[in-house]
């Protein structure tokens, strides 16, 4: 199939008015989005909750897959969210992923966002399905298989689909020689890559499924608290500069209500119409980063991030590994 010359969004701040202690309560202040249709993966704990909560309240209708679908309703119930649709889902098994796509998509919903915004982080080595790397079958392919397996939902919705990344991306590019980390394992580089592979898969999603109508956003949600840092020992995040050794978190890092900000902007925002293929941060699209300044650590997004080529690659990969593939 043949795919047109793609429509290029600079990546580059619009200036949005909104920024990084912005909440996603606040990006919604006045927003009705009743009618609307709503996926957040993981969006019973962290910046999820946040998220569904800012949604909900705008109206949306939501439904969050769940591993643990009693305690996610639990969960929900217990933030006044008893309304939320919960289905079973596990990222980590295709099979549970294909399933839970057949069954929204025959019960005839409509879907006008879809938030990829489940993941792990620096797990110990773990392996799931025929043998996947965990961070990458989970954070990557499972969400893959997702938005595949949905297409006919976000084609039919024009949706929008957001893929949380992060500034771990800054950490690894695709290892395209050994994406399951056969030849031995390091934790910090196998989150780097699947957080990279995010990123690409909105970059190439966009491009596919734009004269759809369907635009696709990466979103780096700010350093956070959440339990996606419940494999790491305290010395470990003192080591790294994220807390200091009595526990306290450095300046600079998010609450869950201003991580969720920019998951929110990038599903909602009208000044995003006819963009996508970005990665944002700060609710704003992010600057390149620039390896000469201090901070290129913490901002802005690497060029493999948003590499068109390596975009293009990864989707035929990911493709040839779960053997779905809605927009070949």
């Amino acid at each position: 199939m043949m795919h047109t010359a793609r429509e290029h969004t600079p990546q580059q701040p619009l200036d949005s008015g909104f920024g990084h202690d912005t909440t996603a309560a606040q990006i919604l202040d006045g927003v009705d989005l009743a009618g609307c249709a709503a996926i957040v993966t993981g969006g019973y704990s962290g910046l999820g909750l946040e998220t569904v909560k800012a949604l909900s309240d705008a109206g949306v209708a939501v439904t969050v897959p769940a591993r643990r679908p009693s305690h996610a309703r639990e969960v929900l119930a217990a933030a006044g969210l008893a309304s939320v649709d919960v289905r079973a889902m596990d990222l980590g098994d295709q099979a549970s992923v294909k399933a839970f796509a057949k069954g929204y998509l025959d019960a005839g919903r409509g879907l006008d966002i879809l938030i990829n915004n489940a993941a792990i982080m620096a797990c110990p080595e773990t392996r799931v399905g025929p043998g996947w790397e965990a961070q990458f079958a989970t954070n990557h392919l499972g969400h893959f298989t997702l938005a595949n397996q949905l297409w006919p939902a976000l084609a039919d919705g024009g949706a929008r689909v957001v893929a949380l990344s992060s500034t771990g991306h800054k950490l690894s590019g695709i290892h395209f020689d050994d994406p399951q980390f056969t030849k031995g394992y390091d934790k910090w580089q196998a989150y780097g890559q699947a957080k990279t592979a995010n990123s690409l898969f909105a970059v190439e999603l966009d491009n596919r499924g734009r004269d759809h109508g369907v635009r696709a956003f990466a979103v780096h949600p700010g350093g956070i608290m959440t339990e996606l840092q419940r494999h790491l020992p305290r010395e470990e995040m003192v080591a790294a500069g994220w807390m200091d050794e009595s526990g306290k978190v450095r300046e600079g890092f998010k609450t869950p209500e201003q991580g969720a900000a920019t998951s929110v902007w990038a599903a909602t925002s009208s000044e995003l119409d006819g963009m996508g293929g970005v990665y944002c941060e700060d609710c704003d699209i992010a600057q390149p980063t620039d390896p000469e300044s201090p901070l290129a650590r913490f901002a802005g997004v690497d060029a493999h991030a948003i590499d068109p080529d390596s975009a293009a690659r990864l989707w035929e990969l990911s493709g040839k590994l779960t053997g779905v593939n809605a927009l070949g």
